[in-house]
Formats: structure tokens, C-alpha cells, sequence
């Protein structure tokens, strides 16, 4: 109960509910997401301060520009507070990472298993083929991964697509305005582990993302 109430409290203020309903879809910086909420940056300090220190949102560093922060939801937090609202259906969902080796063909394999949305991933850098490791997770998953070439995004990305960039280099590579972010790090070279905490970590974002729009 306190720790509800803890939330409840953190929640209790215009912009921060425009902070939660901002990170429902994607995570952003501090920079960005003040930006967009027209929030000054002392003033949006506090707010995301009070969120952190209730377990509503969490912070980590750029695995591309060391320098900046991203801002994640904690999903799992607010699953008893409420329904999050729907939003428009895309024709089309374009995961991207930047060598459309990894996490976006993963991601692209999940979204097909819960929605019937087409999607397709690309890479912004894209490398010379699926990352062997990527495949190995998909078989421990029993997860269906079609094996094909890495793409180059601006050869996929349709005007009509809503675009997820599922890495920290490619969403700091700007290219799509109005895409949304996840910020997952990148598993290749660490382990069958790291591929697995990948795995993990896009089928919740997917599925929450899924569940968001209207049919």
C-alpha cells in the first residue's frame, strides 16, 4: 500500500502525467522530452526526479553518445494504476537498428507473432548479414526468424511506416522524424546471455506497444 501510494503521489501532477503518457511508446532524453512538453529544464529536473525516486521511470547512459541519457518507463510499475489510451494504427511498423544484424530483426519477429500490422526492419549501417547470435536466440525462443540480407533503411522506409528504432546509434543518427525509441543495448559480441536479455526486453516492449492500438 505505501508503495502505491508512492506512485500515486509521484503521478499526482499535470506534467508529470504528461511525462508518463510521453514515455508510454518511446523512451527519450531529458533534452528531448522537455523539449516536446515545452517543460523548462530545472522545472522538468524535478519532475523526472520524483518519478525516478518512486520507481515510475528509470535512467541509463547512450550506448551511442556516452554523454546523454535516456528515459525509460517502468512498465511493470503502473500495471495496476490504469490502461494506457490507444493510438492510431500504422499500415506498417519498421523496426531499426543499426546494422539490421540483431535487435530489429528480432523485434520485427516478435511484432509478427502478436499483431497482424506488417512489419519489416532495415538497419542505418547495415552489416553483411544476421548476426549468428541472433539466430541462436531466435532457436532458444523457438521464436520464427527468416534468415535474409541486413537492409539499408532508406531502401525499406515507407512515408507510411511508424519507425522504432530499437538502438541508441541509429535513433541518434536522425533520419525519421517522429520515430519512436527504445533504448536496448546491444547484444552482439556479449553472449548468448545478452541476446537473451535482449529477447526479453523487446517481446514486453512489443507487446505493450501491440496492445496500444486501436483495431
Amino acid at each position: 500500500m505505501e508503495r502505491r501510494a508512492k506512485i500515486h503521489a509521484a503521478l499526482g501532477d499535470p506534467v508529470r502525467l504528461r511525462i508518463v503518457e510521453s514515455l508510454q511508446i518511446t523512451d527519450a532524453s531529458p533534452t528531448e522530452l522537455a523539449g516536446m512538453l515545452s517543460v523548462p529544464s530545472n522545472l522538468f529536473a524535478h519532475h523526472v526526479q520524483a518519478l525516478v525516486s518512486a520507481g515510475v521511470v528509470s535512467r541509463h547512459h547512450s550506448e551511442g553518445d556516452g554523454r546523454r541519457t535516456y528515459l525509460h518507463l517502468e512498465q511493470d510499475t503502473l500495471e495496476s494504476l490504469g490502461t494506457a489510451s490507444p493510438v492510431a494504427v500504422p499500415r506498417r511498423v519498421l523496426f531499426v537498428c543499426t546494422g539490421n544484424s540483431a535487435r530489429s530483426h528480432l523485434a520485427a519477429a516478435l511484432w509478427r507473432q502478436v499483431s497482424t500490422i506488417p512489419a519489416a526492419s532495415a538497419g542505418t549501417h547495415p552489416a553483411d548479414r544476421i548476426n549468428p547470435g541472433t539466430i541462436d536466440a531466435a532457436a532458444r525462443h523457438d521464436l520464427d526468424l527468416p534468415v535474409v540480407e541486413p537492409r539499408n533503411l532508406d531502401d525499406v522506409l515507407d512515408p507510411d511506416d511508424l519507425v522504432v528504432t530499437v538502438c541508441d546509434r541509429a535513433h541518434e543518427t536522425p533520419k525519421v522524424p517522429g520515430e519512436l525509441h527504445w533504448s536496448i543495448p546491444d547484444p552482439v559480441d556479449k553472449g548468448p546471455g545478452a541476446f537473451d536479455a535482449a529477447y526479453v526486453e523487446l517481446e514486453h516492449r512489443v507487446r505493450a506497444l501491440a496492445s496500444r492500438f486501436d483495431s
